[in-house]
């Protein structure tokens, strides 16, 4: 039988490059083959796992240029049982696509609130006029470009050839070190690796309720590859924290570690152990993308 795969859709996301990316390269390594199944938004995505609807569910957690995703990280909070087990490293090159014959006859662009914020740089200098309008996806409204000449959309080169629509301008991304972290999550126990993702709630906001649970990790030489806080949505002022380790939760010091921290925290989740895997954009036939040359437009 074949895995599900859940993952943002429609087709042509970054979500769904990410999720084909890991189903050729789960084939290699196990044989196994997977279907990818898509969904409206990433809490439903997550919800589909926790649900047993999907085996194995692709979201995004983190970019390099913009930081992490919230949206992921409140559902990741909201639901229990889900395990992560591995993450995917996937470069991003956005492209603006349109039906427009001129760059400077666009008037709106559309776009994941993601994807806007890390050309936004590319924006105010080529189309400092054209209104933004946030999609639920990077493709949401490319079935519409044909039908206005005067929107813009910005999304992946894949994207492009699968809706059939024209590339103006790729890459747009604001700096070229753009890359977005996935995390394949499932209700299976993590089989460990090389990070661990937690999160925590503490008992009272007071002088040092964050730096107890912190100073665990510090004695043990265990290193933080990330810290985010995000509001608990109980009352103003109280705070959720994020955090990735770059150790095993399977082994016993780290066990020990997390004990304690259990004792500093109210609530304390672990959501697992993975390794992480670099993966390169790809098309449809599985061909490594290249970007095209960027125009310049004065």
């Amino acid at each position: 039988m074949s895995l599900s795969i859940a993952h943002l859709g429609p087709n042509g996301t970054y979500a769904e490059a990410a999720a084909l990316a890991y189903s050729q390269w789960l084939t290699q390594e196990t044989g196994q083959q997977s279907l990818l199944c898509s969904y409206p938004s990433i809490a439903q995505t997550l919800q589909a796992v926790a649900n047993g609807e999907a085996s194995l569910g692709v979201v995004p957690i983190e970019n390099s240029l913009e930081g992490s995703v919230t949206m992921t990280m409140d559902a990741l909070w909201r639901l229990d049982n889900l395990q992560v087990q591995q993450a995917l490293i996937l470069p991003i090159a956005h492209a603006l696509l349109s039906c427009a014959e001129d760059l400077r006859l666009i008037r709106t662009i559309y776009s994941h609130p993601q994807a806007l914020a890390q050309c936004q740089g590319w924006i105010d200098k080529f189309l400092p006029l054209a209104q933004l309008v946030p999609t639920n996806a990077t493709t949401e409204a490319l079935g519409h470009l044909e039908q206005d000449t005067t929107a813009g959309a910005i999304a992946s080169q894949r994207a492009a050839e699968l809706y059939n629509l024209p590339i103006l301008a790729c890459p747009i991304n604001d700096y070229p070190d753009n890359h977005t972290r996935f995390l394949v999550v499932s209700l299976n126990p993590s089989s460990g690796g090389s990070h661990t993702s937690l999160a925590f709630s503490v008992p009272a906001n007071v002088p040092g309720a964050l730096a107890q649970p912190l100073q665990i990790f510090a004695s043990r030489r265990i290193n933080l590859s990330r810290i985010e806080s995000r509001p608990t949505k109980r009352s103003l002022g109280e705070y959720l924290f994020f955090i990735d380790i770059e150790a095993n939760a399977n082994n016993p010091s780290i066990q020990s570690a997390l004990a304690e921290l259990k004792l500093h925290t109210e609530t304390l989740k672990i959501f697992g152990s993975y390794n992480i895997l670099p993966i390169p954009a790809k098309n449809e036939e599985g061909n490594q993308i290249n970007p095209v040359n960027q125009e310049t437009f004065d």
